[in-house]
């Protein structure tokens, strides 16, 4: 039997579900949950950026962090998405895999997938269906794939 993941993920929550067939009802599998994809950037970061005088101790300037918190939070988010998706193809050996999410969180996501779990995607849809129930996901995902 083919075995075929479907990913719906942003950058606060990733479901993962398994479908036995094209028709078939979505078996949610595992959630994930990124509790820092919702805060600010002032709430992830701890402290006021530190300052720099002039060289004759006037003005100052704030230091700027190199990174944006909420990216850097969303990028470890989607290294940890793709870490348990490349765990289970190594695992399981999927047929087919289909990424449905925000359409940024997407993009982060793919860079993390390993070249044998990239090979493996049949489908990719931009949007962000976390919140949508199994038949409602179900409803996006093409009829025409045979997995």
């Amino acid at each position: 039997m083919k075995k075929t993941m479907i990913v719906v993920a942003d950058s606060y929550c990733a479901r993962i579900f398994n479908v036995e067939a094209a028709h078939s009802t979505l078996t949610e599998v595992e959630t994930l949950i990124n509790p820092e994809g919702r805060l600010h950037d002032r709430d992830i970061t701890s402290d006021l950026p530190g300052k720099m005088k002039g060289v004759d101790g006037s003005g100052g300037h704030a230091y700027q962090p190199r990174t944006d918190p909420k990216k850097h939070a969303m990028a470890e988010f989607a290294r940890l998405v793709a870490g348990t998706v490349n765990q289970v193809h190594r695992k399981n050996n999927l047929a087919n895999l289909l990424l449905v999410a925000e359409p940024s969180f997407l993009g982060e996501l793919r860079v993390h997938l390993a070249n044998e779990t990239v090979e493996k995607i049949v489908f990719e849809l931009n949007k962000n269906l976390t919140q949508q129930s199994p038949d409602e996901i179900s409803q996006y995902l093409p009829k025409s794939l045979n997995y």
